[in-house]
């Protein structure tokens, strides 16, 4: 049965997973939304503002530029109204309609805040389309133009967007009060924006001498203090709201509750940073992307407390240690992260141009601020924000912390090991938890599956995440156990869904064996417990010398139906016969190429780009998606040797193996 985000039945799945705690939290937010209804709080009169946090004399100048040359680019596309967001092309942001969705063409209902029904794509269009240009992330973009310039047209520009959107959207009216990682974001970009206007004439009149702007930031900050996400819910988004108090709480030091809201944000940003973080480094969400959004957050909530001088806790500088050196081991030799879980595209601070490559940016960050190991990658490319950041956050105390000596290959904790071969060959390996706490709310059924890359290319892909609200079949496709290279049993997901951002049962996983110790010859084995009455078992080895990956899958318990897919990547050609597949791909223009032999004990059929029901496809960013080739195997589960695949890599100038 289907049940959508809003409907009886989802309220009722998504209570049961909550505790008394929990709902008692939620249960005091409905009181305060209705009396904020009947009587909405006031901003108190501020008087004698000031603006302190600036930019080092000199920072913008460490700039490099080609760096300035991306982002004068993106500015100035900017500047005639051109955006795109989540796959769709804008060119109306020279006078934005802050409702407008130009997906579906609906436009959101006004009216308080808390009784939009914003979850409803009929009623109020793709929420996200909706939502992202008002994060006012590509103000930042422009106001960091001007700072690398100097060319008013810009500063200009932000200061009309600011107030024509502080005009359309005044206190607790409109979607754009819905939800609190929107408020922390917005609240970090206008700190930046501040910032990067420094020079600007007209920067003082914008927001430290502007009543409206006064209380357009007391209102974000005191909705953020009266609703924090809580319970089973208190994962990115609460990094999101604790990072934008905190920040704003420390530039913008205006008002009596502020040293208050800064003291409870920063301790609650700590808090809160160790929940969603393994201690060996990788979010607990296991959404790649999620990492990254948490990551950069953290980072700049950092840099607003140092600006300030305000002391954090220092568990806080250790958790952003420990993700910036979890990120530089999981990455494969073109700095890709692992495509695991979840990914909107969710960024938590943007002052570059389009082409700045995001991952190498924050390892170029965490090089600044922490300083890098020896068996970390080499970044090469460069960007805007990380002097930036850099020259407000005070030094590492380098000796106070232990670092890995060698690059990790097995995050215990999360589950997640890389095999890594010759040739630039990179495999993770899943045998993590399903998700964070009792929703999993950015997890996918991929317990088991498998990335495999050579050198940057997918070959057997993540198909990554599509869409979240208003396309159900879509968004079922890319969280399903059939969407991820690993093995589905009579037509079933491993883990239960209850709703998009709902898993209301989740499929239990044991890693049973990382062995390194042969030389030239790497395996894993785990096994999950999500197909009640049977156990997959699979076990993989990536051997040096035949630059060949094996995988073998076993099933315990009664016959029954099974399929098992391997999803290609988009660059990746297929030509299947029987139950061998000729791969072919490109790369730097030289032709690539490997033979995957799949069990013969399965029937083989390639799909690409279908759509009833959704199978073939890569979605390589929140909103996009194109055909790929899947291949599926469908069988039974009566095979006693279980089904063994081997991918086999074709040497630089040699010929595949047979």
């Amino acid at each position: 049965m289907t049940v959508t985000s809003g409907s009886p039945g989802w309220y009722l799945r998504r209570l049961s997973r909550m505790g008394p705690r929990e709902i008692a939290g939620r249960a005091g937010d409905i009181v305060r939304r209705r009396r904020w209804r009947a009587t909405p709080p006031g901003c108190p009169t501020v008087t004698g503002a000031r603006f302190t946090s600036v930019l080092p004399a000199g920072a913008v100048a460490e700039v490099p530029p080609d760096a300035v040359k991306r982002l004068v680019a993106e500015a100035d596309q900017l500047m005639v109204g051109q955006a795109e967001f989540f796959g769709v092309i804008r060119d109306d942001l020279t006078d934005p309609d802050w409702f407008h969705d130009p997906k579906t063409g609906r436009r959101a209902p006004s009216g308080y805040a808390f009784d939009v029904p914003y979850r409803n794509e009929d009623l109020a269009g793709d929420i996200k389309q909706i939502w992202e240009p008002s994060r006012h992330q590509y103000l930042t973009v422009l106001a960091a133009a001007y700072a690398v310039t100097g060319d008013e047209r810009y500063a200009e520009r932000v200061a009309a967007h600011l107030r024509s959107w502080w005009a359309a959207n005044p206190p607790l009216r409109g979607v754009h009060w819905i939800s609190g990682i929107e408020l922390g974001i917005r609240l970090l970009s206008w700190v930046w924006i501040r910032r990067l206007l420094d020079g600007w004439p007209g920067a003082a009149e914008l927001f430290e001498d502007n009543p409206v702007a006064h209380n357009q930031v007391w209102h974000h900050q005191r909705w953020l203090a009266a609703f924090p996400s809580r319970g089973s819910s208190a994962n990115n988004h609460v990094i999101a709201e604790t990072a934008g108090q905190s920040a704003a709480a420390c530039a913008f030091d205006w008002f009596p509750s502020s040293a208050r809201w800064r003291s409870v944000a920063l301790r609650s940003l700590e808090r809160q940073l160790r929940a969603n973080t393994f201690v060996s480094g990788l979010n607990r969400e296991l959404a790649t992307e999620y990492h990254g959004l948490v990551l950069e957050l953290g980072l700049a909530a950092l840099a607003e407390a140092d600006a300030a001088g305000v002391p954090v806790p220092g568990a806080l500088r250790l958790v952003l240690l420990r993700m910036t050196d979890a990120l530089a081991a999981v990455v494969d030799n073109r700095l890709r992260p692992p495509r695991q879980g979840d990914a909107d595209d969710g960024h938590g601070l943007i002052l570059d141009g389009a082409g700045t490559d995001r991952w190498g940016s924050l390892l170029a960050t965490g090089e600044a601020v922490f300083g890098r190991l020896d068996w970390w990658p080499e970044v090469t490319g460069t960007d805007v924000r990380t002097p930036l950041l850099a020259a407000l956050i005070k030094p590492y105390a380098k000796e106070a912390t232990v670092r890995p000596a060698t690059r990790p290959d097995r995050f215990a904790d999360a589950g997640l090991t890389v095999l890594r071969g010759p040739e630039e060959i990179w495999c993770r390996c899943d045998g993590g938890p399903h998700g964070f706490l009792s929703i999993a709310a950015h997890a996918h059924a991929d317990a088991l599956s498998v990335e495999v890359r050579h050198d940057g290319i997918d070959v057997l892909a993540d198909p990554g995440t599509y869409c979240y609200h208003g396309q159900p079949e879509w968004r079922r496709y890319f969280r399903s156990t059939l969407g991820h290279n690993t093995l589905e049993l009579d037509g079933g997901d491993q883990s239960v869904s209850g709703g998009p951002f709902l898993w209301t049962r989740h499929a239990r996983t044991r890693v049973l064996d990382v062995d390194d110790s042969e030389a030239g010859a790497t395996r894993w084995a785990a096994e999950h417990d999500g197909y009640q009455g049977s156990v997959h078992r699979r076990r993989v080895e990536l051997t040096a010398a035949s630059q060949e990956l094996t995988i073998v899958d076993e099933v315990t318990g009664p016959r029954r139906d099974v399929r098992l897919a391997f999803h290609l990547g988009p660059a990746v050609a297929a030509d299947l016969v029987g139950h061998r597949a000729v791969l072919t791909w490109i790369r730097d223009g030289e032709g690539r190429s490997a033979v995957l032999d799949l069990p013969p004990e399965l029937s083989w059929r390639a799909h690409r780009g279908e759509s009833e029901p959704p199978l073939g496809w890569y979605s390589a960013g929140f909103g996009r998606k194109e055909p790929t080739t899947t291949l599926v195997g469908t069988g039974f589960t009566d095979g006693a040797d279980g089904f063994t695949t081997v991918l086999r890599f074709r040497a630089q100038g040699g010929v595949c193996g047979t």
